[in-house]
């Protein structure tokens, strides 16, 4: 199991998620001017999810045999599960863990990057064997 992690697929999945996930990061500081946190963490992860599909499709998984059909309806639940976890981690590490810590300065920023991380193997793995199944 721990091989699937030392992979060049699976560096490229860092580097094109980075990418997404600085997209993700940076759009809910923009959202954020016009909803509120936990809105804003949904329409960032968004907006991260279509660019990291369109990365990891032309550049990770080229190999892919699926259908482009199959391939956004297994990214779309795999997603579903990582959003579950980038919002509920968002608002735990807002609300309490920071707080907790006597964090007072760019703590939904804190909390929203600490979010991002968490889903970062299980989408892998999940990627890997359903959305891009090869």
């Amino acid at each position: 199991m721990m091989r699937l992690f030392w992979s060049r697929q699976f560096l490229a999945f860092l580097l094109t998620g980075g990418i997404a996930a600085l997209v993700n990061f940076f759009s809910r500081i923009v959202y954020s001017q016009w909803m509120g946190f936990s809105s804003a963490v949904i329409a960032a992860y968004l907006s991260g999810m279509v660019t990291a599909f369109i990365l990891a499709r032309l550049l990770v998984f080229q190999g892919s045999t699926q259908t482009l059909y199959r391939s956004i309806l297994f990214f779309t639940l795999v997603n579903l599960l990582a959003i579950v976890q980038t919002w509920a981690v968002s608002l735990w590490m807002l609300h309490q863990v920071l707080p907790a810590l006597a964090v007072t300065h760019f703590t939904p920023e804190i909390a929203h990057a600490c979010g991002i991380i968490v889903p970062v193997f299980t989408s892998y793995l999940g990627h890997k064997f359903w959305s891009f199944k090869s």
